[in-house]
């Protein structure tokens, strides 16, 4: 990031203590990790649960750190000469830096949430984005409360664009992050049963999810999922500007069922030289109504969705040997375990074969809806089925005594590897690989 504050400014806005010597010395560098500080920048030392990041203050100041951001309480070593702005909490700070910069742009910002598709919806819409002019973005998972800001830092006065992910595990986390990025357009992908341990039930999802709606800029746009059950209620209880979208017949942007992807708007239809599955049509179709809501031409629209290149990971098709993979290991609940079951069930390359370990953070509903995988798993015609983590044992349990089909169990993928290895070895086919990130199924590519 490239900031031009002076120390004096930074306390300012972050309404810190400032102690110093030189309090117009300018800052362009803010930095949370002490093992990449250099001179001149500015070190924050942010504060969890279960660490303090002050304990690192003398080494960030001998690397040369100028200014140092602290929460207040920490004796200043003897011989330093940085400057020190002592704050309450680091987080709000950080924060307060990342929202007084994005509202002193002039760019145009958009944001995404949603249980399912919104990194998906976020790269489609850079891509439009990026057709048009710069455009700036949250990379890899930086979509929650420290992350945002850290993307929001990085604005710069050449940016057009910026399109930001943002991510929720509790209630109240997109209220935190919205109110930071104050977006011009919000974008709602779904309402899906994610992170259920926190959220307990999908009302509750409902109204996290909602939460970006509040936060939007004056004028501002929202954009959502018409087809989602509980999203269609915004048809009538949201009183803003808004464009749904969706297959359904009451979308404003409504999806026509070709086979590339088109849909019509305001009267006009609209065809784009590009193949989608069903969930990606509906992920296009969100980022395409973001961008009319931005001001983006068509012809910009076209371009940027001819352009883009799905993440690695998030569906990933890959050719390995004499079998096809479906790699979705960065992330998995019940909607998008039912959505890569479903595509994997259409693959035309037999045998079907699926990989699948624990989708996490589900609660007390997580057996019950392990226990569906099994119904999935049958209902799409998988061949071979290779189990890993105690909640997919709820779905071995359902499946073992399954006549005609194959199935393995392991609390690790260790204690099947090596059959795995052989059937690929011997049949190929099409394998889906999927799991939650924390179960690290990636790591079974890389050996096979």
């Amino acid at each position: 990031m490239k900031l031009h504050w002076t120390v004096r400014k930074i306390a300012e806005i972050t309404g810190g203590t400032l102690q110093s010597s030189a309090p117009t010395t300018q800052v362009t560098s803010l930095v949370t990790d002490s093992r990449i500080v250099g001179k001149g920048d500015c070190f924050l030392a942010l504060k969890g649960e279960r660490f303090d990041a002050r304990e690192f203050i003398p080494d960030v100041l001998k690397k040369g750190a100028s200014v140092i951001i602290a929460q207040k309480g920490y004796k200043v070593p003897a011989n330093a000469t940085a400057s020190f702005i002592w704050v309450n909490d680091p987080l709000q700070a950080l924060q307060a830096l990342a929202k007084y910069h994005r509202l002193n742009s002039t760019l145009k910002v958009a944001a995404i949430t949603g249980s399912n598709g919104k990194s998906t919806t976020k790269q489609m819409l850079r891509s439009i984005c990026s057709a048009a002019g710069e455009t700036v973005a949250n990379m890899g998972n930086l979509n929650n409360q420290f992350g945002v800001p850290f993307s929001l830092l990085e604005i710069q006065p050449k940016h057009k664009y910026g399109v930001f992910e943002l991510g929720a595990s509790h209630p109240g986390d997109i209220a935190e992050t919205a109110a930071l990025a104050v977006p011009d357009v919000a974008v709602i992908t779904n309402v899906g049963p994610s992170h259920l341990e926190f959220f307990h039930d999908l009302e509750t999802v409902y109204q996290t999810k909602t939460e970006i709606a509040q936060h939007l800029n004056a004028g501002g746009t929202l954009v959502y999922n018409m087809d989602d059950t509980l999203l269609a209620r915004l048809d009538t209880q949201f009183k803003g500007k808004h464009i749904s979208f969706g297959f359904n017949e009451r979308a404003d942007l409504r999806i026509l069922q070709t086979d590339k992807f088109a849909f019509t708007y305001k009267g006009e239809a609209y065809l784009f030289d590009v193949h989608l599955e069903h969930h990606d049509k509906l992920n296009a179709a969100a980022a395409c109504a973001a961008a009319i809501a931005l001001g983006v031409y068509m012809d910009h629209i076209k371009q940027g969705l001819a352009n883009f290149t799905p993440m690695p990971m998030r569906l990933e098709h890959v050719s390995k040997g004499n079998t096809d993979f479906i790699l979705d290991c960065y992330n998995a609940n019940p909607s998008s375990m039912q959505n890569a079951l479903a595509i994997l069930g259409k693959a035309n390359k037999a045998p079907r074969i699926a990989v699948l370990g624990d989708m996490k953070e589900l609660g007390p509903a997580s057996k019950e809806y392990h226990r569906l995988v099994a119904r999935q798993i049958l209902d799409n015609g998988v061949n071979y089925v290779f189990l890993a983590g105690p909640e997919m044992k709820y779905a071995y349990e359902r499946l073992q005594d399954v006549t005609g089909m194959w199935v393995w169990y392991g609390a690790k993928p260790a204690e099947w590897i090596s059959d795995l290895k052989k059937l690929l070895k011997q049949k190929g086919g099409t394998c889906l690989i999927k799991a939650s990130h924390s179960m690290n199924f990636e790591a079974i590519f890389k050996e096979i």
